[in-house]
């Protein structure tokens, strides 16, 4: 994929390459033994807890999540500066890249457990999670983005801001809808088209996407996966005429694209080239990078992009530590903040707090008791309760607007109420 995957919405694009690269095997490593003794657990001594990460750090398309690999390293520094968890140092062995390939995200997940001895794997971030039911069988504490299925259900698999990917019995996050009905000054009597991308991310997204925001009080408008999900369009003009068209008529009041950053350049700069003047959202142009270019400011300049964590804007003293940690794990330089390194951090936090409360006599079994009970709040993901987060999302995210070559925060972190997934 050209860009990260950033939304509930592409986070269904991997469930049947996870299905089908799944394997239990445990190549003669027994199940049982991640559960060893008091004493003798894999990768806990008297002084040290030894944890690896998962991380595609190269791709065959030049992408790269290697700042979640810093991230987290950020996070374990602090804490051993702190005296470590109950004593103990981490010992954070770095991340494996997998190359965002099934086979390597398993040969990873493997050489973690067998090899290296860990006791956990935080963080894992890839768009492949092929190693998920090995390191369930395992026994391994294993935290990243929930944005897969397999954060969503496994004993032993943990999403830093819960599942984000709904099944029926789940909920739905609200953060877009809610967010995009406050600018809009109210929902009612308010339309919004959604557009995504012919795939099975794509009409999953739909059909989440149409769900919420017909929820939150929207009229929708339009709601297609309809754009090619191979090839990049060369001409948005008949996508737009049957946009501007769709609420009776007249132009929706707001457009939402569930794709990543290339089409909503194109879509976006379609849009406005028609003359449209509403409200345009996606979730996914949150990065630095995007600024230097003069093009891809000016294509996505206005609009308002959803993320799931406190904006790198705000003023909150916890953001303030992740950038003070940050800096310093970089070696004292100021580096380009991203969703990655955010992802990478929270993974590591949530893990680190985990590990905390369950006490200065590690096991897995303690780990697994202390996560079962686990729940804290004001985090950079807002309010975290296990085992609620194995099964939806904590509920909480901003919006932020490009304006004038920088971003600005239009909507503030906040959690609201999930609704039922149907």
């Amino acid at each position: 994929m050209l860009r990260p995957i950033r939304t509930l919405a592409a986070a269904a694009a991997a469930i049947a390459l996870v299905s089908a690269c799944n394997s239990a095997s445990t190549n003669g490593t027994s199940p049982g033994a991640s559960g060893a003794a008091p004493g003798n657990t894999r990768g806990v001594t008297a002084d040290s807890i030894k944890v690896g990460g998962i991380v595609s750090m190269t791709t065959a398309s030049g992408y790269s999540k290697k700042d979640t690999d810093l991230g987290a390293r950020a996070r374990y520094l602090r804490a051993n500066a702190e005296g470590g968890i109950n004593g103990r140092k981490i010992e954070y062995l770095g991340a494996e890249d997998d190359g965002q390939d099934p086979a390597k995200n398993m040969a990873a997940a493997r050489k973690l457990v067998q090899q290296d001895k860990v006791f956990a794997v935080s963080p894992m971030s890839s768009v492949t999670f092929s190693g998920a039911d090995f390191l369930e069988q395992e026994k391994v504490p294993t935290f990243g983005w929930g944005t897969l299925p397999s954060f969503c259900g496994p004993k032993y698999i943990y999403g830093f801001n819960g599942c984000l990917v709904p099944t029926p019995g789940g909920t739905l996050n609200q953060t877009w809808p809610e967010g995009i009905g406050q600018i809009l000054g109210g929902a009612r009597g308010k339309s919004v088209a959604v557009i995504a991308n012919d795939s099975d991310a794509g009409k999953f997204g739909i059909r989440t996407f149409q769900q919420g925001f017909a929820s939150a009080g929207f009229e929708v408008s339009y709601a297609k996966a309809s754009v090619p999900g191979t090839a990049l369009p060369s001409d948005w003009s008949a996508y737009v005429k049957e946009i501007l068209s769709s609420n009776g008529g007249k132009a929706p009041d707001a457009v939402v694209s569930v794709m990543q950053t290339p089409n909503n350049i194109g879509l976006f700069t379609a849009l406005k080239r028609s003359g449209y003047k509403g409200l345009l959202s996606d979730p996914t142009d949150y990065d630095p990078g995007l600024l230097a270019q003069e093009a891809t400011r000016q294509a996505l300049d206005g609009v308002h992009v959803l993320l799931q964590f406190q904006p790198f804007e705000s003023t909150d003293p916890k953001m303030a530590q992740f950038k003070a940690d940050i800096k310093a794990a970089a070696g004292g330089k100021d580096v380009p903040l991203s969703m990655h390194t955010l992802t990478g951090y929270m993974s590591a936090d949530l893990f680190v707090s985990i590990a905390q409360k369950a006490g200065k006599d590690l096991t897995v079994e303690s780990f697994q008791a202390a996560a079962q009970g686990f729940s804290d709040t004001g985090t950079l993901v807002g309010d975290r309760a296990l085992p609620k987060g194995q099964k939806d999302s904590f509920g909480c995210g901003a919006l932020v607007q490009l304006k004038n070559g920088a971003y600005e925060v239009s909507v503030p972190f906040k959690c609201y109420e999930p609704i039922p997934f149907k």
